[in-house]
């Protein structure tokens, strides 16, 4: 990848984490790259193609990040590693979260489907632990560590450890 198409990415990203994609003209995007705005139209086609581009980067981010929890065999360290896991993530990948939990409020991108295998993982461990109803303990921890990640990213990781440390005391592991 050039250096030229790396820019318009990372600036991109930046802007639509921060101000939205429909907020974000490509003309303040190829500003903050240092390129022309046509150099956006040339490498991604439109607008649209440079969000896809950085949505595919972004799911491949997404599995890679939650693929040792779904493939974990523990049903203890399955629960362990998705509470943790907000917890874990590098300060630079911010960007990438923030613009996840602003796409969920656009139609077009939103994919609630998204978090159906660590849903899933999560159903299971329950179930071999012996929760009475693994289902529903499974959605109420993935909306829990979905509003830890929000609490993360909007005052701080720091603001949300007492949360974790409860989690993981609550649920034994």
């Amino acid at each position: 990848m050039t250096d030229k198409k790396e820019n318009i990415l990372s600036a991109a990203l930046e802007l639509f984490a921060n101000d939205g994609y429909n907020a974000t003209p490509t003309s303040r995007i190829a500003k903050q790259a240092g390129v022309s705005e046509g150099l956006i139209f040339r490498h991604f086609g439109s607008k649209k193609g440079l969000l896809e581009a950085i949505m595919e980067d972004v799911e491949d981010r997404v599995s890679r990040l939650f693929a040792p929890a779904v493939f974990e065999d523990d049903p203890r360290k399955v629960i362990r590693k998705i509470i943790v896991l907000p917890f874990s993530i590098d300060q630079s990948e911010y960007d990438y979260w923030r613009l996840q939990f602003k796409l969920k409020w656009e139609q077009e991108y939103n994919n609630p489907q998204k978090m159906k295998p660590v849903v899933d993982k999560l159903a299971w461990a329950f179930s071999e632990l012996g929760y009475q109803e693994p289902e529903k303990e499974a959605n109420l921890l993935n909306l829990l560590i979905d509003a830890i990640s929000t609490g993360i990213l909007r005052d701080g990781l720091e603001s949300q450890l007492p949360i974790k440390d409860f989690l993981l005391a609550k649920y034994k592991v």
